[in-house]
């Protein structure tokens, strides 16, 4: 029975020897290739010929590259196949050019085979499973993602020249105001901005063991935004005219954020930190956002300080620590990485990613966010290589680990109690969306965008589901071959990260995460879940509320009775006297009543608008 052996090949760090995978491969491997391709050739004619619709099916984008592979690779041997037939005969007949021509045909249809099957080109991401929630729910409504979305919003007309998407003309601070306020409202489940936060954060303290308590006056929040377009560093803070045209955080959200901070919640604009510790806050982005917001702690790139912005510090106090059980990638790490002061003295964290794509990373959004929540480059000489764990390389680094079970540099990142583990809040900014790491903008066709920006927010406690619900919209908009500038989101392990994340303490990999050196990880840090299809965009707490312990997408605040200020369910003068109590008054006024600034959005004076907004519900 010779033909059932099978040769066993451990899966060794090639530093240690140490086995960290195994596989067995058959004699008859050989054949997965071809069976697994002619099946999913048959499989993709018989269900897409007779509706040619079906080719945006997940189950036929799944089997067109397996198809399309194994097409390429039947025209390859059979044409060099036959080209070296001819060859032999030609030699036989003592016609020497026509055999060498032939030969030369035979090696080229032998080369386009192998580049149909080439394992060096990347693989497709596994195929998608629908509506199988794994790891625990967080937030103040479980594995809750507010998704707003306003073409309003934007009317940028793309191009490489004035005006830039971030420019006043090409995004409408109104209109951003009113959608983050639906989003923090439809986030926490609340009617007014104020008691949304409230819920926000009273959730958040009673997860980190301080008790059902709101925002206490003192305490810091850090925010963590993404300029990697400023990359190369330009000192004078001048972003380089070649990328203005890409997409870097809109200053508009970060102005609708920050005034919901300290207008609403009541935080101390000095108790705000926000930037990108790695690279320098660009001037544009800081004279339009601290015009808005002065007082707040603008953060740069250590060792430069511009007008009014403050240079990144290490906290010595918070060292940081990787997981990684492969020795080869510790091999030349001599220095200690240390959170940033900013950071790791804040009480509250909250992850400020743009939608994009990744030329090696399939995705970049919370997770990714964090390679810049240290304050040096990811693969900076003498430091642990962040790029060591990505799903693709795109720089010659011998270094890419495609497929599902692997340590995931994200997931340290992420968990680390002075920097992701106390995560309050996640803001996707996709009012532009950019692919790979450079931003570079498109438009989305999908419904309901329709060839048009995306226009739209995302806001979720739970960064683990907020990171599932941004993969499952870019993974159907961005559909190309694995690899190319549409298709980014297909490598294979694009989400393995959020697998990970969520099965902690006992992720696939077998990896003890411990970015802390304090014994592990021991929470789940997350929800995962991919939705049931593109078209209803649904998770298992949409299609059973009751039991589902998934994901929710929610894309509206509640409706209910806004103006209710004593809480017992009717709108009638006991309210009217307490907005009348507050009228006219700002944040810091005696008789200021965050509750009662209830127009939409929030605007920090109770005035005649949140008068009619509160007899829209006169004696309901």
């Amino acid at each position: 029975m010779s033909f059932l052996k099978s040769k066993y090949t451990p899966r060794t760090c090639p530093k240690t020897g140490k086995i960290i995978g195994s596989g067995r491969k058959s004699r008859l491997l050989w054949l997965f290739f071809p069976i697994t391709g002619l099946a999913a050739l048959i499989w993709f004619l018989i269900r897409v010929i007779p509706k040619p619709s079906r080719a945006m099916y997940p189950c036929q984008r799944v089997a067109f590259p397996i198809a399309s592979g194994f097409v390429v690779w039947l025209i390859g041997i059979t044409g060099s196949a036959v080209a070296y037939h001819k060859a032999k005969r030609a030699l036989s007949q003592t016609r020497y050019i026509l055999a060498a021509v032939c030969i030369v045909v035979s090696v080229g249809f032998i080369l386009t085979a192998m580049s149909g099957t080439n394992e060096n080109v990347g693989y497709a991401h596994e195929p998608i499973v629908h509506n199988n929630p794994i790891g625990e729910a967080k937030g103040v409504q479980p594995g809750r993602v507010a998704w707003i979305h306003d073409p309003d919003a934007t009317n940028w007309g793309g191009g490489t020249s004035a005006p830039y998407p971030y420019e006043n003309t090409c995004t409408d601070q109104a209109v951003v105001n009113e959608m983050f306020s639906k989003g923090i409202r439809a986030l926490a489940g609340e009617y007014t901005d104020a008691d949304a936060w409230d819920a926000i954060f009273r959730n958040f303290n009673q997860r980190m063991g301080k008790g059902d308590v709101g925002y206490t006056s003192g305490e810091k929040i850090a925010i963590k935004i993404n300029f990697v377009l400023m990359y190369s560093h330009p000192w004078n803070g001048e972003m380089p005219t070649g990328v203005l045209s890409r997409i870097s955080n809109s200053p508009q959200l970060a102005i609708a954020l920050l005034k919901q901070l300290i207008d609403v919640v009541g935080v101390s604009p000095g108790n705000i930190s926000i930037g990108d510790c790695q690279m320098m806050m660009p001037n544009h982005w800081y004279n339009m956002v601290h015009a808005q917001c002065p007082g707040v702690v603008y953060m740069t790139r250590a060792g430069v300080s511009h007008t009014g912005r403050t240079a990144v510090t290490l906290d010595y106090s918070a060292p940081f620590y990787w997981s990684d059980p492969c020795a080869a990638h510790m091999s030349g790490v001599t220095k200690q990485d240390y959170i940033p002061t900013h950071l790791a003295q804040s009480d509250y964290f909250i992850n400020f990613p743009i939608l994009k794509s990744h030329n090696s990373g399939g995705i970049t959004l919370s997770g990714k966010n964090h390679y810049g929540s240290l304050s040096r480059t990811p693969n900076e000489s003498g430091y642990y290589n962040m790029h060591n764990t990505r799903p693709a390389n795109d720089d010659g680094s011998p270094y890419a680990t495609p497929g599902m079970g692997y340590y995931r540099a994200n997931v340290d990142l992420m968990g680390h109690p002075k920097l992701g583990g106390k995560t309050m809040l996640v803001l996707i900014d996709a009012l532009y969306a950019g692919r790979s790491w450079d931003s570079q903008p498109i438009k989305w066709a999908m419904p309901p965008f329709n060839n048009d920006w995306p226009s739209s927010i995302f806001l979720s406690q739970d960064q683990v589901a907020a990171d599932s619900v941004a993969f499952d919209f870019m993974d159907y908009e961005w559909d190309g071959a694995v690899g190319s500038l549409n298709g980014y989101p297909q490598y294979s392990g694009t989400d393995d990260y959020l697998h990970e994340a969520a099965m902690i303490p006992t992720p696939d990999s077998g990896v003890t995460y411990d970015p802390a050196d304090d014994g592990g990880l021991t929470e789940s840090l997350g929800v995962h879940e991919h939705w049931d299809n593109a078209i209803d965009k649904q998770y298992s707490r949409n299609l059973d509320p009751v039991s589902g312990t998934g994901i929710e997408l929610v894309t509206a605040p509640p409706e209910g009775l806004i103006g209710d200020f004593d809480g017992d369910d009717d709108i009638d003068f006991e309210d009217f006297a307490v907005l009348a109590a507050a009228w006219y008054s700002e944040p810091g006024d005696d008789n200021w009543d965050p509750d009662c600034d209830i127009s939409t959005p929030a605007d920090s004076i109770i005035d005649e608008f949140d008068l009619a907004a509160f007899c829209d519900n006169w004696l309901l």
